[in-house]
C-alpha cells in the first residue's frame, strides 16, 4: 500500500511539472488556461497555497480573454479558501467586485447568485449589513435550478439577521432556509436552520429553553457523525449558562468545546471560533482569579492571532482578552486602552451582544481607573441598548412562538406512544417531522401576531377617520350657520333698506327685482343653515322643508311625521334635518322619481326615519366606492354622529328605500 502511494504522489508530481511547463512555455492562451484549470484540479484539497496561486492566475488569465463566467466560476471556488481557511476575506472581495462590475456579461444564474453569497461570506465578520444585502442579492439573481443555494443564502440571512438583532426577519429567513432543505432532504443543514431558531431563543433570554434544544441538537450531531459542529454548540452552552450565573457548568461546555476542538482534523479548525473560544476560557479564569490558567489561554490567543485575518470581529475578541487578562493582574490603564479598542472593532460589525459586552467591560475599567463619570456613561449606554435589542414586543412574540411549539410537541409525543414509534438514534424521518411540527408553530403564531396588529392598526385607523369626519361635519354646520347669519344679518338687510328707498321713489320694476333677490338670500341662508330649527323646533321644521320640497319641485311628497321634539340636542337635531334634507336632495338630483314619502317615527327609546322613492335605484357598493359619490358617505357619518344605525334597501329599477334608526337614550 506504501508502495502504491509512493507512486501516486509521483505521478501526480509528473502532471504538475507537466501543466506548468505548459503555463510557462506556451503562447497559446487557452491552452494555457487549460493547463492551469488542471493544475487547480491537481492542487484543490492537497495544497491551499498552490491552490489559491493556480486559481488567481487562472482568474486573471480568463478575464483577458474576456471569459468572464469562467473567471467567476473560479473565484466561487476559490473564495471559501481564501475566507476561511487562509483567513484573508479581503481577497475574497477583491476578486468578486472586479468580477461583480462586469455582471452583465454573466448570464448563468448560479455564478451571479454565487458571486453575492460568496462576496456576503466575506463581509460577515466586517459588515452584518452589507453581508445582509448580499445575501438578498444571492436570493434574487439565483434561477430555479438552484434550490440548494438558496437555501444557503436564506440560511446565512438568518445567521446576520439574529447577529443583528433583527430576530422576526431572521425566523422567516431560518423557516424559509428549513423548507428549502427539507426538499432537497438535506439533514444537516436541516439541522443548522433548526440551530438559528435555538440561538434566537438564546438571544431573547429563554435559555433553559435554548439549552433544552441545543442538547437534543448536539446528541442528533453525534449520531449523525456531525462532530465538527460540536465546538461551536458547547461553546453557545457554555454562553447560556454564563448567563444564567451557573458558572460550574460555564466551565464544563468551556471545556468540552476545547475538547472537541483540539480532535478536529486540521482543514476543520478555524482561528475565528479558536480565538472566540480562547477569549472565553480566559475572561472565565480571569474573572475567577486563576491568572495562571487565563496567562495560559492568552499565549494561545496570541499565537493564533498572528496567523488569522485580522478582522474586526477577530479583533475584537483578541482586544477583550487582553482587557479582562490586564483587568485581573492590575494593569487598568491597559485594561482601557483594549477595552477601547474591542468596542472600536465590534462596532465596525454590529454585532450586539458583543457590543453589550463591551459597553460593560469599558464600565468595569473607567471604574477601575477611578474614571466614574465615563464609567457610568457607559454602564447607561449598555442599560439602554440592551432594553431597546431585547423588546417586550420580540420577547412576548418568541414566548408565543414558545407556546405553540410545546403544543406540537406535545401531540407528536402522544402519537409516537400511541403508535409505538421509538425515536431511533438516526431516525431522520423523527427528526423531520419534529423540525416540521416547530416551524409551522412559529410560522402560525408569527401570522397571528401580524394579523392581531394589523386589525388594530385598521381599527385605530378607522376610528380616527370617524371622528375626523364627524368633526368635518359639525366644524362645517357651524361654518353654514355663521355665513347664514351674515347673509340674513347683513346682506338681508341691505337688500331691505334698498326696497325701502326704491318704494319711496316709485321704481316698480327695480323694487320686483330687489324682492325676487331678498328671496333668493333667504333661500340660500335657508339652506345653509336651518333657522327654523329654533324658531319652529325640529318637527315643524321637517314638515316646512317637506312643504317646500313639495311645491318648488316635480316631486310629489306626501308624510307621515310623529313629534318628537326635545329629544335631541340641538347638535343631533341639526344631523336629523341634514338627514332628510340630503336624502331629499339624493331623490331630486339622481332617482329620476315621481313621488316620495318620508316617515318620521317615534318609537320607545328609538326615532325611526324612512325615506321612499319610486325612482331608477342603484347598486349600493358600486355607489358607496365612487370616489365622487360623497351623499351616502355623508349620510353615514351623521348616522354616526348619532349612535344611529343607517339601512340602505334598493335595485337598480325598483326604487330606494332608506331607513334610520336614531336613539333617544
Amino acid at each position: 500500500m506504501v508502495g502504491c502511494s509512493v507512486i501516486a504522489t509521483a505521478v501526480a508530481q509528473d502532471r504538475l511539472a507537466h501543466f506548468e511547463t505548459v503555463v510557462n512555455t506556451s503562447e497559446d492562451p487557452v491552452e494555457r488556461l487549460h493547463a492551469l484549470d488542471s493544475l487547480i484540479g491537481l492542487t484543490r484539497n492537497q495544497d491551499a497555497d498552490q491552490f489559491t496561486y493556480y486559481s488567481l492566475e487562472y482568474i486573471e488569465l480568463a478575464k483577458q480573454l474576456d471569459s468572464i463566467e469562467a473567471a467567476a466560476r473560479k473565484v466561487i471556488h476559490v473564495a471559501h479558501t481564501f475566507t476561511k481557511i487562509k483567513n484573508q476575506p479581503e481577497t475574497t472581495l477583491k476578486l468578486t467586485n472586479s468580477l461583480l462590475a462586469r455582471k452583465y456579461q454573466i448570464k448563468d444564474s448560479f455564478l451571479l447568485g454565487s458571486l453575492y453569497l460568496k462576496r456576503g461570506g466575506a463581509q460577515f465578520d466586517f459588515d452584518l449589513n452589507k453581508a445582509v444585502a448580499d445575501y438578498k442579492l444571492a436570493v434574487e439573481n439565483y434561477g430555479s435550478g438552484d434550490s440548494l443555494y438558496i437555501a444557503d443564502a436564506y440560511l446565512f440571512l438568518g445567521q446576520a439577521y439574529s447577529n443583528l438583532g433583527k430576530f422576526v426577519p431572521a425566523a422567516e429567513s431560518f423557516h424559509r432556509s428549513y423548507a428549502y432543505f427539507e426538499a432537497l432532504k438535506d439533514y444537516e443543514y436541516m439541522l443548522y436552520a433548526q440551530q438559528g431558531i435555538v440561538v434566537m431563543f438564546s438571544m431573547n433570554g429563554f435559555y433553559e429553553k435554548a439549552i433544552s434544544e441545543r442538547n437534543l441538537s448536539i446528541e442528533k450531531y453525534k449520531n449523525l457523525g456531525l462532530i465538527k459542529h460540536l465546538t461551536t454548540s458547547y461553546y453557545n452552552q457554555a454562553l447560556d449558562f454564563k448567563k444564567m450565573g451557573d458558572e460550574k457548568k460555564q466551565l464544563e461546555f468551556l471545556l468540552k468545546a476545547y475538547d472537541s476542538m483540539i480532535n478536529l482534523p486540521e482543514n476543520d479548525k478555524t482561528s475565528n471560533t479558536q480565538i472566540m473560544l480562547y477569549s472565553a476560557l480566559l475572561e472565565y479564569y480571569s474573572e475567577m482569579g486563576d491568572v495562571e490558567e487565563a496567562q495560559r489561554y492568552l499565549i494561545l490567543i496570541e499565537e493564533t492571532y498572528i496567523a488569522s485575518s485580522k478582522s474586526p470581529q477577530n479583533k475584537s475578541y483578541y482586544y477583550g482578552a487582553k482587557a479582562h487578562h490586564a483587568m485581573a493582574t492590575g494593569r487598568y490603564r491597559s485594561a482601557l486602552a483594549y477595552a477601547e479598542k474591542k468596542l472600536e472593532n465590534i462596532l465596525l460589525v454590529n454585532y450586539e451582544d458583543d457590543i453589550l459586552s463591551s459597553y460593560k467591560l469599558l464600565h468595569e475599567t473607567h471604574k477601575a481607573n477611578k474614571n466614574y463619570e465615563e464609567s457610568l456613561h457607559y454602564l447607561t449606554k449598555y442599560d439602554s441598548l440592551r432594553g431597546a435589542t431585547y423588546n417586550k414586543t420580540t420577547a412576548n412574540s418568541l414566548a408565543y412562538y414558545q407556546t405553540l411549539y410545546e403544543t406540537e410537541r406535545t401531540t407528536r409525543e402522544l402519537m409516537a406512544k400511541n403508535t409505538r414509534i421509538q425515536l431511533l438514534a438516526k431516525d431522520n424521518s423523527n427528526f423531520k417531522k419534529l423540525v416540521t411540527f416547530v416551524s409551522i408553530a412559529m410560522i402560525l403564531a408569527f401570522g397571528v401576531l401580524l394579523l392581531y396588529r394589523n386589525q388594530r392598526h385598521l381599527k385605530n385607523k378607522k376610528s380616527l377617520q370617524e371622528r375626523f369626519s364627524q368633526a368635518l361635519l359639525l366644524s362645517q354646520e357651524n361654518e353654514r350657520k355663521r355665513i347664514s347669519k351674515d347673509l340674513h344679518d347683513g346682506l338681508g338687510q341691505q337688500l331691505l333698506l334698498i326696497k325701502n328707498k326704491l318704494f319711496t321713489q316709485g321704481d316698480k320694476e327695480t323694487k320686483a327685482m330687489v324682492d325676487a333677490t331678498i328671496e333668493e338670500v333667504r333661500a340660500i341662508s335657508r339652506d345653509l343653515h336651518p333657522f327654523q330649527l329654533q324658531e319652529m323646533g325640529i318637527t315643524k321644521a321637517l314638515e316646512f322643508t317637506l312643504k317646500q320640497v313639495d311645491e318648488n319641485t316635480a316631486l310629489f311628497v306626501s308624510s307621515e311625521i310623529d313629534n318628537i321634539d326635545n329629544l335631541f340636542n340641538p347638535e343631533q337635531e341639526v344631523n336629523i334635518y341634514r338627514i332628510v334634507q340630503e336624502s331629499l336632495s339624493n331623490i331630486i338630483k339622481h332617482a329620476k322619481a315621481e313621488a316620495g314619502k318620508v316617515s318620521v317615527e317615534r318609537l320607545k327609546n328609538t326615532v325611526r326615519i324612512v325615506v321612499k322613492d319610486n325612482g331608477v335605484g342603484f347598486d349600493f357598493n358600486e355607489k358607496y366606492q365612487n370616489i365622487k359619490s360623497l351623499g351616502l358617505k355623508t349620510l353615514l357619518e351623521r348616522t354616526k354622529f348619532l349612535n344611529g344605525q343607517m339601512k340602505i334597501y334598493s335595485k337598480q329599477g325598483t326604487g330606494t328605500e332608506l331607513e334610520f334608526k336614531i336613539p333617544t337614550v
